[in-house]
């Protein structure tokens, strides 16, 4: 997490609290107490009325205006099953981030939104263990257009090594699953993330190619499905 973004959700969560502990405010931002202890004396520093002492607590002594997030309760219902479903199912970067963004939008909603909970859950207690370790290098690799190296596992226990462009991941049929431009093929082909064995980004970025694009497939299974 960036430290400005840290700062920020160290203001919210005193925003809307009478004292808080610099040990609470650790354990939900997943840092040390000695970084709150820094945090709060730079802001502090800044001018921000924060007022306490190490091992009592901290709180705001006057409002710091930050706006409601005008939403209604579908809405915030629809963002929580969303971070949820992120959370439990999206990999472990995107999982915190989803934490992270929760309690950013939790501190600024308005009042009578505060104790709203979804009944909805996530629970990913289920899920098979290899099943997410992938995701994190995956959506880098994706977002970076860099290569992969992949031993790979087929439904019949068959399996292949190949060399992939990642165009994208998605949830299909409950499983999520890497689209690529397979080298091996020449042409487009899907996996599922937890049949992959092993896989390794190479130092080789792909460039644009007409008609080996996500807007290609997307094409495609339009014309094919419509």
């Amino acid at each position: 997490m960036r430290r400005a973004d840290r700062l920020f959700q160290i203001i919210q969560l005193l925003k809307n609290r009478r004292l808080t502990t610099a040990s609470l405010l650790a354990e939900v931002l997943e840092v040390s107490t000695r970084t709150i202890y820094r945090d709060i004396q730079d802001l502090i520093a800044n001018g921000i009325p924060v007022e306490g002492e190490a091992g009592v607590g901290y709180l705001l002594r006057r409002e710091v205006d930050v706006p409601p997030l005008m939403f209604n309760e579908s809405e915030l219902e629809a963002i929580q099953v969303g971070m949820r479903m992120v959370e439990a199912w999206g990999g472990s970067e995107l999982a915190s981030a989803a934490k992270q963004a929760m309690i950013k939008i939790s501190a600024v909603l308005p009042e009578r939104l505060q104790t709203f909970n979804s009944l909805m859950f996530a629970p990913k207690f289920h899920a098979k263990s290899n099943e997410f370790q992938h995701l994190d290098l995956l959506r880098k690799a994706a977002t970076d257009r860099q290569y992969l190296q992949m031993d790979y596992e087929d439904a019949k226990q068959a399996q292949t090594s190949r060399e992939v462009r990642p165009l994208a991941i998605h949830l299909w049929r409950g499983c999520w699953t890497l689209l690529t431009w397979c080298e091996l093929r020449n042409d487009f082909r899907n996996f599922r993330i937890d049949r992959i064995i092993l896989i390794s980004l190479t130092p080789r970025f792909f460039p644009v190619v007409d008609g080996e694009e996500l807007n290609d497939f997307i094409k495609e299974m339009q014309r094919k499905y419509g």
